[in-house]
Parts: C-alpha cells; sequence; structure tokens
C-alpha cells in the first residue's frame, strides 16, 4: 500500500525533482503539489518533462492542503518553510528541503540568513561519520522531522569529512571553490542567468566567507570530527544547468602518509551506494552524476605543499537535494535505503 505525498513549492526546480524520482518509488504517490504563481496550471504544463503527472494541479502552498498526507516534502526558499511547519502538527514525516531547520546554532542562522530561528532537525546526509562512530544513517531511522542538507554542503562535506574523522587532515585550513550549475540558484528571474549573460562565461559568488551553507559545512565537519575548523569556501556559477565539481583542499596532519590518506576515505565510503571513491589518480566529471543520486570522489595528495586535494562532482538537484530528501526519507520510514533512487547517470 503506497503512502500519500505531498510536495510544497513543486513549480521549482528543487520540487520538479522530487516529483520525478518520486513518479519511479514502489511506497510513495505524490496526490498534492502547491506552488504560489502557477496555482491552477497542470503540472505537466510547467513541468513538461514530468509526463506521468497528468491531471495533476498546482494548489495554494497552505497548512490546510499539506495536511492529511503520510509525507510532505518543502521545497520552499529559506524563511518560508518554517512558519508553515509550526501549522502541520505531527501526524506526517515532514523533510524540508530549505535551509530553516539545518543549523544548530542560533547565532550562525541569526548571522547568515536572519528572521526567527526554527530549530534545527535531524540532518539528512546518512553517510556522514560521526565522532562518536556513528554514522548519521543512524539518526535518520524512525525520525519525524528532517533538514536535507544544502547542495554545496553536501558536495563539500563529504569531499572532507573522512579526513577529518580519520584525523588524517587538519580542521583548521580548509579551502573549497565549487563550479555551481545555474539551477543552484533557482527558477526565479535573475539577468545574470540569462543565456546571453552565462553562456560562456564563469562568475564567483557569496566571495570572502558570505556563503549561507558556510556554517553547515563547519556543523557537519565539527560532528565528524569533534572539534570546530575554520574554512575558506568560494562557489563559481559556470554555464551548465545541474552539477557542482568541488575542490576541497587541506593540510595534511603530521606523520601522515599518502596511505593512510586513501585508507580514511576507503573505510568511509565503503560499502555505501550513493558515495563513491574513485580509484586512485582518477577524478569525477559532473557529467557522470547528471540525473543520479550519487556523488563521486576523488583523493590526492599534494606532497609539495603538504596538502590533501579532494575533488567530489555531484547533480545539485538530486543527490544535492531532492534524491537526498528521498533516501532519508526511506530510512525514516523502514524503506529500503534505495527505493526510487538510482546511481546510474545521464549521457552524453
Amino acid at each position: 500500500m503506497s503512502l500519500s505525498v505531498a510536495v510544497a513549492g513543486a513549480s521549482g526546480y528543487a520540487g520538479g525533482e522530487l516529483l520525478r524520482l518520486l513518479a519511479a518509488h514502489p511506497d510513495l504517490e505524490v496526490m498534492t503539489a502547491t506552488a504560489h504563481s502557477n496555482v491552477g496550471q497542470r503540472v505537466v504544463d510547467v513541468h513538461p518533462n514530468l509526463r506521468t503527472a497528468g491531471d495533476l494541479v498546482f494548489t495554494p502552498t497552505t497548512a490546510e492542503n499539506l495536511a492529511g498526507h503520510d509525507v510532505i516534502f518543502l521545497a520552499l526558499p529559506h524563511g518560508a518553510s518554517g512558519a508553515l511547519t509550526d501549522e502541520l502538527g505531527d501526524a506526517a514525516l515532514v523533510v524540508d528541503c530549505g535551509a530553516d531547520h539545518r543549523l544548530t546554532d542560533e547565532a550562525a542562522w541569526a548571522q547568515f540568513y536572519g528572521g526567527e530561528y526554527k530549530g534545527a532537525w535531524t540532518y539528512g546526509m546518512p553517510e556522514l561519520p560521526l565522532a562518536d562512530g556513528r554514522m548519521q544513517r543512524e539518526l535518520l531511522r524512525g525520525a519525524r522531522r528532517i533538514a536535507v542538507p544544502g547542495c554545496n554542503a553536501t558536495a563539500v562535506t563529504l569531499g572532507l569529512a573522512p579526513g577529518i574523522h580519520a584525523g588524517v587532515i587538519e580542521p583548521g585550513d580548509l579551502s573549497a571553490v565549487l563550479a555551481v550549475g545555474t539551477s543552484g540558484a533557482g527558477k526565479a528571474l535573475n539577468p545574470l542567468l540569462l543565456a546571453s549573460e552565462i553562456h560562456g562565461s564563469a562568475h564567483a559568488y557569496a566571495v570572502g566567507g558570505s556563503h549561507r551553507h558556510t556554517p553547515e559545512i563547519l556543523q557537519n565537519l565539527a560532528a565528524a570530527g569533534g572539534a570546530t575548523g575554520s574554512i575558506s569556501f568560494t562557489p563559481m556559477l559556470v554555464p551548465m544547468s545541474r552539477g557542482i565539481l568541488a575542490t576541497s583542499t587541506a593540510r595534511l596532519a603530521a606523520g601522515v602518509s599518502a596511505a593512510d590518506v586513501r585508507s580514511a576515505w576507503q573505510d568511509a565510503y565503503a560499502g555505501e551506494k550513493f558515495v563513491e571513491l574513485l580509484p586512485e589518480g582518477t577524478f569525477p566529471r559532473t557529467a557522470d552524476t547528471l540525473g543520479a543520486n550519487i556523488a563521486l570522489v576523488g583523493v590526492a595528495v599534494d606532497e609539495a605543499v603538504g596538502r590533501v586535494v579532494t575533488v567530489t562532482a555531484l547533480d545539485n538537484l538530486v543527490k544535492g537535494t531532492a534524491g537526498a530528501a528521498i533516501q532519508s526519507t526511506n530510512l525514516a520510514l523502514g524503506l529500503p535505503e534505495s527505493s526510487g533512487l538510482q546511481t546510474n547517470g545521464v549521457a552524453p
């Protein structure tokens, strides 16, 4: 018997990706899709790729329209889901793809987001190793409120967390530069995202430690290693619709060999279905992850400067958002973790 699902903010990129993935889920059935400006339109007219949506029509995003479902996914701008979740009660599993419930530090929320702090929910990154020896996966089982990670935070965390957890890299001198597809900026009209502006160009944004995923990354790495670190994090918009390629570096800990480094990432991701460490000397392409709930990681040691370099590729809309939401939902509901998800990308 299928569980009923509502997706709020389903007209956007993340919401549309949730609808696409849920259409193939054997145990979850979308009954309601809500929106704002697209209310009254058919889903297939806003997302022409979703041919199986049939005559499903967008309804207003209200607590009344979301109530009565077994699972509620929220794909709303930051600040919007927090107010809404206050009205949803405790009957449904609620999964927030926005930022409102990611941060455990109220001061960090005030600094990077502002507005009322709504508290932290169970963090939806199953593969995050925790300092106490557990995996975040264990905390997701049976959860009723889940905060889906940010896409950039996912790429950087998966690239660095194994090294922090194993103590083979130092937490206090981290850097990350990311090439990010334009869908990461959302679907709202923005002159900088026009084809004539982005084609053949790349530009950095949120430079100088101002990106809102910075405290989330530090929170994750502290959870992995038990100590607070620091990171210089610079994302760049590049002319591709999907994908993140995160190049992250860290200072090698004293007395650590290249073999020790390799072992740390091998141990962390051994047996993981949705995070794969590539063979030594091999580094991922974003093209190999498109449409798939997979993060591919390459690791190297730059002996000349004593730094570890990791390169992580993922689809920001799948493993970076909607796929992570469904993976975490499967764990919370006691379903097979991979239900409705695949690791094969789309090529060319």
